[in-house]
This record gives structure tokens, C-alpha cells and sequence, in this order.
């Protein structure tokens, strides 16, 4: 992954091509001010997808520290019972 590195006043003056890098890509164009980064820009579906990505890495974080709780597993048939049975009490 390589970050493209823009000063903020092009966001201004060369939106479009901003925007058409960041959609082509699927990488955030980080924007300087005074030639530190001040911002980041990226499309919405970079954006949901980090948005998912980090959701199911604190779920996976969350499910490590249960486990590491209690010594009790599940097999795979017994959770699926288990999806089985709360779908078919939500239908």
C-alpha cells in the first residue's frame, strides 16, 4: 500500500482528480497543511470496508478475551444448532 501524499489546497483546486484517484485506487490520498498531514481522503466504500474491517476486529478481540475466560467450546454443530434457533425464533 502506498499512500499518495497531497498539500490540502489540492483538494480545492484538483478535487476531480482527487476523487477519481481515491475510487481507482481504493487507497486514501493523505492531505498536508504546512507539510504535515492534516487529513485523509478516501471513497465511501474504502471507508465502510475499514469501517467493517475494524468492527470484526474488536468482535474477533472480544471473542479471544471470552475464551480466554473459560475453558467451555463449542463444536461447529452445536453453534449451528444454536444459529438455527435464534433464526427461527426471529422469523
Amino acid at each position: 500500500m502506498t499512500n499518495m501524499v497531497r498539500p490540502v489546497s489540492d483538494l480545492r483546486n484538483n478535487f476531480a482528480e482527487i476523487s477519481k484517484i481515491v475510487h481507482e485506487t481504493k487507497e486514501p490520498v493523505i492531505l498536508t497543511k504546512n507539510g504535515y498531514g492534516d487529513m485523509v481522503v478516501m471513497s465511501m466504500e474504502s471507508y465502510e470496508k475499514l469501517q467493517f474491517d475494524s468492527e470484526v476486529y474488536f468482535k474477533l478481540l472480544e471473542a479471544e478475551r471470552q475464551a480466554a475466560e473459560t475453558e467451555k467450546r463449542y463444536s461447529s454443530k452445536e453453534v449451528l444448532k444454536a444459529l438455527k434457533e435464534v433464526i427461527a425464533s426471529n422469523v
